[in-house]
């Protein structure tokens, strides 16, 4: 079976998944005990932390908070700076960050949504315009989960703080890491990444945070992670994590250079009658969203599958819904928003598996539209 759907989660990596192992079988101890082997599995914990964070920021600037996810992460990070009149984001974030929004309208915040481009990327003036002298935070996602656009969070973050410094940005960036080239310069406060998107394990994330920067736990307890994030640590998803991030940003431009090559491939061997492009050119090399005006896409999925590839039709996240709400604020019609296609890729993707994948999916189509 081909498996298409990274952007919802990946094969945890095998070699990070051994290595962390040692972790629940004899260094199983609780980080925060004081005996020998409490003080070893600590130590692993604070170097994991250090090398993560040192991927994409400068370890004298930045700290990074452990979580459960990507989701977590978000909420920590919104809800811990939107304290007062009112937070920026945009139409096209991720439900972690976009639910958050709405319910900050119930705290007595005013959530402010920028529209989208047709990509799904956001116009930086148009973020900018929203803010003022009472916007506490804006939060823009950094790529696009269900068209792979990418958003300048440098240039949107600098236009903020020009208009408003203390206003705090923060970007969901669970598929930017390990994925795209990332560095954190001085105008991002607040970073969300997780594990399960680059071959981790299901369950860790973190949130990369400007040193110094006071947040509000969402969990109380025992005080772990300075108070931020209590409970007790889970070693072996921190541990693997950081197994399979060092392995993703040993080769992350090469697979970058390579996927962007499979990804436009799949593209031009897709039949153009059937098939319409949604994901931007420049895009993430991850991502490649189409769709088939006037199917369904759910319907095209399983028949795909059938053929031996599955593929996604928009956010894990949203798959309950009818349409993506994402891709109705880019501006597609009822017809276009009923065939989406997500198709996304992980460095074990192949040429022979991106040739059978179009085969798949135009064949599906094709006996589609002959039922029609």
């Amino acid at each position: 079976m081909i498996y298409l759907d990274n952007a919802a989660t990946t094969r945890p990596d095998g070699d990070a998944l051994s290595r962390a192992e040692a972790f629940v079988r004899t260094e199983f101890y609780n980080p925060s005990a004081l005996y020998g082997g409490g003080l070893k599995v600590a130590a692993e914990v604070k170097e994991a932390r250090g090398k993560l964070l040192s991927f994409i920021a400068d370890p004298e600037r930045f700290e990074l908070v452990f979580t459960s996810g990507g989701t977590e992460a978000d909420n920590l990070a919104v809800f811990s700076s939107a304290r007062r009149g009112n937070a920026v984001t945009t139409a096209g974030e991720h439900a972690a960050v976009y639910r958050c929004f709405t319910e900050l309208k119930n705290r007595g915040i005013e959530p402010r949504f920028a529209p989208l481009n047709r990509d799904g990327s956001v116009d930086p003036e148009k973020v900018s315009a929203l803010v003022d002298g009472q916007t506490s935070l804006v939060s823009v996602v950094h790529v696009n989960n269900e068209t792979g656009a990418v958003n300048d969070i440098a240039e949107i973050a600098r236009r903020v703080k020009e208009k408003n410094p203390r206003c705090r940005f923060h970007s969901d960036g669970v598929q930017a890491f390990g994925k795209i080239p990332v560095r954190l310069g001085k105008e991002i406060d607040l970073y969300s990444v997780s594990a399960h998107k680059i071959g981790g394990l299901k369950g860790t994330g973190a949130l990369i945070k400007g040193k110094g920067l006071a947040l509000s736990p969402q969990i109380f307890g025992g005080g772990q992670e300075g108070t931020l994030r209590s409970g007790t640590e889970n070693v072996l998803g921190i541990l693997d994590f950081r197994f399979a991030a060092e392995k993703k940003f040993s080769s992350l431009a090469a697979d970058g250079e390579r996927l962007l090559r499979l990804r436009d491939a799949l593209w031009a061997q897709l039949d153009s009658s059937l098939f319409s492009r949604i994901s931007p050119a420049e895009g993430s090399p991850y991502i490649l969203t189409v769709t088939a005006r006037g199917m369904r896409g759910e319907v095209l999925q399983r028949m795909i599958e059938a053929r031996g590839t599955i593929v996604g039709t928009g956010s894990a996240c949203s798959s309950k819904k009818p349409h993506s709400r994402v891709l109705e604020a880019c501006g597609y019609d009822g017809a276009a928003l009923d065939g989406v296609l997500r198709l996304s890729f992980s460095p074990e993707t192949d040429g022979e598996e991106i040739a059978a994948a179009a085969e798949a999916l135009n064949g599906s189509a094709r006996e589609y539209r002959e039922r029609l």
